[in-house]
């Protein structure tokens, strides 16, 4: 590899090296732990490994780069599934040129770069051009996407089958941790080892899923929430997509991209398909590595401008039950606990009295609403709050105006209709026509009523879902252009934030969370349920955009029935709200939540800036622990839950996050009986409430808590506690 370019691509602390040799694509040769920089050291690594095959000539032994090439020997899955009439399905791309940050590299350079490098490639017999990227974020997170292009004149088209880029991972991280779910049950963990073959999650729902994996890591043994080397791959798309481990005799690799249907991309001459972002984040155990993730959405969400307001939903309180007087009653009650937003739900538009009728037509329904919606909102800003509506555009049901006037902006594959789901159809966007209506629509209730917040809902799965006329699959152009009515509504209003919502938490992905400000994680408040819901979600997503709201005594999911001090302390490390008729609060209820809403107001800047940690999550039988530490490592929250049934009275939690030397002063909410007094140990029955000054409580070292932790109860089942550290001194 003498002439070959060697780009180290290094951030605070992950180094990839990437080796580009001769004409060939290029292969990333460590993907991990930060590296020294020195030259010829990293030269003489990138050569170490090469093999002469024989005579330097035959059986060249190859090694995958970030798109493998059937042409050049791989026999697992091609980077590039193409093909023209048949033909040009197996390409050979040759480099042309490679640049840092737009300036190009000179054969045999090695450089040392923090950014992006793209390669530019091209196969003279299939005339396809290819454009490859990778780019190291400043926070250690990698990602990389390419760009195909149908260079031929030939009047055929160039079919796009399949685009996966590969991320390797060192074959020591065999085992593996991925997620399924259904609806009000999603982020279910999966951890099992990596064997030989491929281990495939597709996703064919049109949207992300809600049996999505989200993400898949890849650990050592044992790996776990601060301890293990891990490697995560997730693809940052909202449509048909999927996540792949695939280990072969010579490698393992996180594989990624878009699934295409299909003749979903043909290319006519000229025509460009570029892929989603394939994202990558390493680091020593889940928790580290989740944090690139916070770092690169928190540098572009709305949610990072200012405290997260609390919320209030007035979905579970009322249901399609709408009258002005009584959800005006709701926000003056929501006023008085402290809540700063108040969001309308699902049946405010016209026709709207079940789920059977009326999307599509985005006006106030007249009974409900006599005089619009501008009066509630008037009245919402008059009491110190924001107004939000939810919203769900890409839907309608057969029983609309809209349908009825444009039976042709429904998406099929085929004359008749798809099967119904929900009592709806998907709206056809990729339609110029009922994309400028949409969007005119929503851009008019925006200005119209005063609207600072959107709840964007998105109740089913693309069945179908073709183009109208033509029947050709239609899902990724439909991405595609959700993606610019997103992005067109934000450009227009600069202080307009959008909540994410797909029956609950099946739209979590990096490409609708670029263009949204918060997702609804699950369609169950159940705490039992959503502390881990929550915690698996997490991983990706930041806890200020994590919706988490207090629901009724009685979850309307589950059935099950838990206190009110339970339900908060599991919703408070998030953006905290409430979705609850609060008009049938008794008296102390209504005294608990107040305090719950005034104590996370005040933590609520360390929620939105600190370092989400866990703990305990993956065994059931002790308890598991959600927590959040300053950036500075000054102070901390952690939620700690009892499970529902264990064998042992009383189990140790350590602390993740801390500094080992600093002291910590500790503070719990015991609001509710942890167990009978003689097994709750001192430090939790002595300690002064969380609302107590900083320098209130009994000090531990950050060593102590940390790497031995404290005892905690578990005789009673799902109980829950608040834990605030404060250093001393």
């Amino acid at each position: 590899m003498n002439e070959a370019r060697i780009v180290h691509l290094v951030s605070e602390d992950v180094s990839v090296i990437i080796a580009q040799d001769g004409d060939r694509l290029p292969v990333i040769l460590h993907w991990g732990t930060r590296l020294p920089a020195e030259d010829e050291t990293l030269r003489a690594f990138a050569a170490a490994e090469e093999r002469p095959g024989l005579e330097d000539v035959s059986d060249l032994p190859y090694r995958a780069s970030v798109l493998p090439e059937h042409s050049a020997g791989w026999f697992g899955r091609p980077g590039v599934e193409v093909q023209r009439d048949g033909a040009a399905w197996s390409p050979r791309f040759s480099i042309r040129a490679v640049t840092l940050d737009g300036a190009e590299m000179a054969a045999g350079e090695l450089r040392t770069h923090t950014g992006a490098v793209t390669f530019f490639a091209h196969d003279a017999f299939t005339e396809i051009e290819l454009e490859l990227e990778i780019d190291l974020q400043s926070s250690g997170l990698l990602r990389t996407r390419t760009r195909i292009r149908n260079a031929s004149s030939s009047p055929a088209p160039l079919e796009v089958g399949s685009v996966l880029l590969s991320l390797p991972i060192p074959v020591r991280a065999n085992e593996a941790l991925d997620f399924t779910g259904r609806w009000a049950h999603e982020r279910i963990p999966q951890r099992h080892p990596i064997v030989h073959g491929l281990h495939v999650r597709e996703s064919r729902r049109g949207r992300t899923g809600l049996d999505a994996t989200m993400l898949v890591a890849a650990g050592t043994p044992g790996f776990g929430s601060d301890d293990g080397e891990v490697w995560v791959g997730h693809v940052g798309f909202s449509g048909n997509h999927e996540h792949a481990l695939e280990r072969t005799d010579s490698a393992l690799a996180f594989r990624g991209g878009e699934l295409l249907l299909p003749g979903e991309v043909r290319l006519r001459s000229g025509e460009e398909y570029v892929t989603p972002w394939v994202f990558g984040s390493y680091g020593v155990g889940l928790d580290a590595a989740s944090h690139r993730f916070h770092d690169f959405l928190r540098a572009r969400s709305r949610s990072s401008r200012r405290p997260r307001p609390v919320t209030l939903n007035v979905w579970e309180a009322v249901y399609f039950d709408h009258d002005e007087a009584t959800i005006s009653a709701l926000a003056t009650e929501a006023s008085q606990l402290g809540v700063e937003r108040f969001v309308l739900d699902d049946g405010w538009f016209r026709g709207r009295r079940d789920d059977r009728a009326g999307l599509g037509d985005w006006t106030p329904d007249p009974a409900a609403w006599p005089g619009g919606l501008r009066p509630l909102a008037e009245h919402v800003r008059g009491l110190g709050m924001e107004f939000g509506l939810w919203v769900e555009p890409e839907m309608v049901n057969e029983d609309s105006d809209l349908a009825r006037a444009h039976p042709d902006w429904i998406l099929r594959a085929r004359p008749e209709l798809p099967a119904l789901f929900r009592f709806q159809q998907v709206l056809d966007l990729t339609n110029p026509e009922a994309y400028a209506h949409i969007l005119t629509t929503l851009d008019d209730l925006i200005r119209d009523v005063g609207i600072s917040y959107l709840k964007w809902d998105h109740n089913r799965d693309l069945i179908d879902a073709g183009h109208p006329g033509t029947g050709r699959p239609a899902v990724h152009e439909q991405t595609t252009a959700v993606y610019r009515m997103l992005d067109e509504l934000r450009r227009r209003h600069a202080d307009l934030e959008i909540e994410s919502c797909a029956s609950g938490g099946g739209r979590v992905d990096l490409g609708i969370l670029e263009r949204t400000d918060r997702i609804h994680p699950s369609d169950s408040h159940d705490p039992i349920d959503r502390f881990h819901i929550l915690r698996w979600t997490g991983l990706l997503v930041p806890p200020e955009m994590l919706g988490s709201h207090v629901a009724s005594a009685v979850s309307s999911v589950t059935g099950r029935t838990h206190s009110l001090p339970y339900r908060c302390a599991v919703a408070f490390l998030g953006h905290f709200g409430i979705e609850w008729d609060i008009r049938s609060l008794a008296a102390d209820e209504r005294e608990q939540l107040a305090w719950w809403v005034s104590v996370h107001r005040r933590f609520r800047r360390l929620i939105q800036d600190g370092r989400p940690v866990g703990g305990g999550e993956l065994d059931p039988s002790g308890p598991a622990m959600r927590g959040i530490v300053a950036a500075d490592g000054a102070a901390a929250l952690y939620t700690i839950v009892t499970p529902p049934v264990a064998a042992d009275t009383r189990a140790r939690v350590r602390f993740s996050g801390l500094d080992d030397e600093r002291d910590y002063r500790v503070t719990v909410s015991a609001l509710e009986s942890l167990g009978p007094p003689w097994q709750v140990p001192d430090w939790i029955r002595d300690a002064p409430g969380i609302d107590a000054d900083d320098d209130a409580g009994v000090a531990f070292s950050g060593a102590v808590l940390r790497l031995v932790g404290l005892e905690f109860p578990t005789f009673h089942p799902e109980r829950a506690a608040i834990v605030r550290l404060t250093a001393a001194g």
